[in-house]
């Protein structure tokens, strides 16, 4: 996922996919216990997409409390 991509997202997406790709990351490591993955590298792009993510979410955040107290 790209970070352009992200920045098309609305907030409520944005949360909605940090949930379902921290549900994918669990998903992942408990399949990697069990059984080593085909592609184990799936676990640090899923790590990444969430960090990407968060990272989006909390620059907005900061930005809007940034125009809150210009205004």
């Amino acid at each position: 996922m790209k970070p352009s991509e992200i920045r098309e997202f609305t907030d409520k997406e944005i949360e909605e996919r940090i949930d379902s790709e921290q549900t994918r990351l669990a998903q992942l490591k408990l399949n990697h216990a069990v059984s080593p993955l085909d592609n184990p590298a799936k676990i640090k792009e899923a790590r990444k997409n969430i960090a990407r993510l968060q990272t989006e979410l909390s620059q907005r955040v900061k930005e809007a409390s940034k125009n809150k107290v210009n205004q």
